[in-house]
């Protein structure tokens, strides 16, 4: 963890990228002043992917003072790979990937830290609202999901690796969703060291619509049509 990256894909994410960037460049500072010595401390950069936004949301990344790059792919898996490249381009050894509708913890890069050596840690996310979900929804999703150490989920929004483990699977595919559980198995299946921390938290949007077709919002869509206890549920994040 010599230079980390933080990258982001957005696509039209105008209301949640100001919250998003203010809890990351928290979080860097946080890290700065609480990491102990250590003989050389990383570098945090942070790369936001616009991909195909027509809202105000480059403005106000750019506003921000973060590092962009811009695509017209409307696929948050080609999204992702360009970003994450870009930064192994230049020179960051440990990447992590958040999404734009979500917040992570304070301590986010600290936990990294000291979970390791690894080759990828895979955290957990808590939802930022219940109002608008109904009781049902909320009881079949803590049902579900797994809030401890070694836990099984794997979410776009949380999640960090070694680029070199990036690099030996091909990094992730072309998949307008799924592509995080897809490079997880991948590694998985290459025999990579893996955490699943539920220390590394961060907070998700509990949003019922997305631009992805089966994403989250589509995964609390389903619970509160009341179809969870009728068939698997695949959660995309």
């Amino acid at each position: 963890m010599k230079k980390i990256a933080v990258v982001i894909p957005a696509c039209n994410e105008e209301a949640y990228i100001e919250r998003c960037l203010k809890a990351l460049k928290s979080a860097r500072l946080y890290f700065f002043q609480h990491v102990g010595k250590l003989a050389v401390l990383p570098e945090i950069k942070i790369l936001v992917v616009l991909d195909s936004c027509t809202d105000s949301t480059a403005s106000k990344v750019q506003q921000s003072g973060i590092q962009t790059i811009s695509c017209h792919f409307k696929n948050v898996g080609k999204a992702r790979h360009l970003g994450v490249q870009h930064m192994i381009e230049q020179g960051c050894d440990w990447i992590c990937c958040t999404d734009a509708d979500s917040f992570v913890q304070r301590d986010w890069f600290q936990v990294m830290l000291q979970h390791q050596p690894a080759d990828v840690i895979c955290g957990v996310v808590d939802l930022d609202e219940w109002g608008h979900l109904s009781t049902l929804a909320r009881q079949t999703y803590l049902s579900h999901y797994q809030d401890k150490m070694d836990h099984r989920h794997i979410h776009g929004a949380n999640l960090c690796f070694k680029a070199a483990s990036y690099l030996q699977v091909n990094g992730f595919q072309q998949l307008d969703c799924h592509e995080d559980v897809d490079f997880i198995h991948r590694l998985e299946k290459a025999g990579a060291q893996i955490v699943w921390s539920n220390q590394l938290r961060v907070t998700t949007s509990s949003r019922l619509s997305s631009k992805i077709a089966v994403g989250f919002a589509h995964f609390l869509q389903k619970l509160e049509l009341k179809q969870a206890a009728k068939k698997p549920i695949s959660l995309c994040k």
